[in-house]
């Protein structure tokens, strides 16, 4: 097949599928985040006309449910070794960190799964790998519930902060420091703390790694204190 010169070569429709279209779409977000992403972008990363995509796929709306979808997909952790057991709670902790490691690799994913206005099959699929591992390890039906309380977002990875202190609307360092000088005298343990809390999580402002891993731990261990209780009484 021949082409005139100076014209963009286009992809065969009948070779587009939906998972191509959502791979593709996942590497742009990736790159440039969720607002790098619309159907004329991919349409131009996959070489074919935009209006060839909604076949595939509703809308934007649609498209970026089906990468969220996706990315809970990913979150499948290392295989137990064979003749390994694990705690119910080392279990859930290992799973809640895998997904954690898989939101890193898609930042983007975050507010793609928090702009949804109910919960897809896919992350209803997850949810219900939670609350099996709850049950396994001998949880009753209320304590299962408060566990979903509880553990809220950090069961994708990630965990909603008080206030929004992303880097990108952060204080200036010296800003900060005047700032802490003023309230020395009459809030100091505001300061106390501000002076000495680090914020270099990925995931959000106050989320790094280690924030969340002492999270996670210890609302592990009261529920497992919990389901002691229950099963004594």
């Amino acid at each position: 097949m021949t082409r005139r010169p100076g014209t963009t070569p286009t992809r065969p429709t009948a070779r587009l599928s939906r998972d191509v279209i959502v791979a593709t779409a996942m590497a742009i977000a990736d790159r440039d985040g969720l607002d790098g992403v619309s159907m004329r972008r991919l349409g131009q990363e996959l070489g074919v006309n935009p209006m060839s995509l909604y076949h595939h796929v509703a809308d934007k709306d649609a498209l970026v449910d089906a990468m969220a979808d996706a990315v809970i997909a990913q979150i499948v952790p290392d295989p137990i070794p064979d003749g390994d057991e694990l705690a119910w709670t080392e279990e859930l902790r290992r799973l809640i960190l895998t997904a954690r490691r898989t939101m890193l690799l898609h930042l983007w994913a975050v507010a793609a799964l928090q702009q949804r206005r109910a919960p897809s099959a896919a992350m209803l699929g997850h949810v219900d790998r939670v609350l099996g591992i709850l049950r396994r390890g001998g949880c009753s039906v209320p304590l299962r519930h408060h566990a979903m309380h509880v553990l809220g977002s950090q069961i994708l990875g990630f965990s909603q902060g008080l206030y929004n202190d992303a880097p990108d609307v952060r204080a200036d360092p010296a800003v900060l420091a005047a700032q802490f000088r003023v309230w020395a005298t009459t809030m100091p343990d505001v300061v106390e703390l501000g002076r000495a809390a680090t914020h270099d999580g990925a995931l959000g402002g106050c989320d790094d790694d280690a924030e969340f891993a002492f999270t996670l731990d210890l609302v592990l261990e009261g529920l497992e204190r919990r389901r002691i209780a229950e099963a004594a009484g």
